[in-house]
């Protein structure tokens, strides 16, 4: 029976899927986006997640707990100073995966993998409008501002 056995190996023995996740988390953090495929990047994204989480809160505990998975400390530095602050406010989704295609090789499903708040293009479109209220009594300050320019220059005059 396979109860429980949910977890996706990749074909690999647990000392090389755990090389194989923490080298491309730490890709991940340093490059905010990589190409893999798509079961490797859904494997990377349930491996990386909490570790981001544990970056909100900057402690030595979290700090050593992160290290321990990711194995790099130029990444967890980079991932606790630059990546935390900028998702501290994000309760969760910190990464996105895109599919891409099939790979001209072997046919394999290739996605890119990124941190949510680093790409600009997505994040554009979100960013808060101005909002104007405009008056039904119809004194707009486009109007307004002219005048009252004028008038200063004619007072000068």
């Amino acid at each position: 029976m396979r109860h429980g056995k949910k977890f996706n190996h990749l074909g690999r023995q647990t000392a090389h899927r755990k090389s194989m996740l923490a080298n491309m988390a730490c890709s991940l953090i340093e490059h905010k986006r990589i190409n893999t495929t798509v079961a490797k990047a859904k494997a990377l994204k349930q491996f990386v997640e909490p570790m981001i989480t544990k970056s909100k809160t900057d402690t030595t505990h979290n700090r050593r707990i992160v290290m321990a998975k990711l194995r790099q400390t130029g990444a967890v530095a980079e991932l606790f100073r630059d990546v935390a602050p900028k998702i501290g406010d994000r309760p969760g989704g910190y990464t996105r995966i895109i599919k891409l295609g099939n790979r001209l090789g072997d046919n394999a499903d290739m996605a890119m993998i990124e941190l949510v708040d680093y790409n600009e293009l997505y994040n554009a479109d979100k960013a808060p409008k101005k909002s104007t209220r405009r008056s039904r009594r119809g004194g707009s300050k486009a109007t307004t501002a002219p005048a009252a320019e004028t008038k200063a220059s004619n007072e000068e005059e």
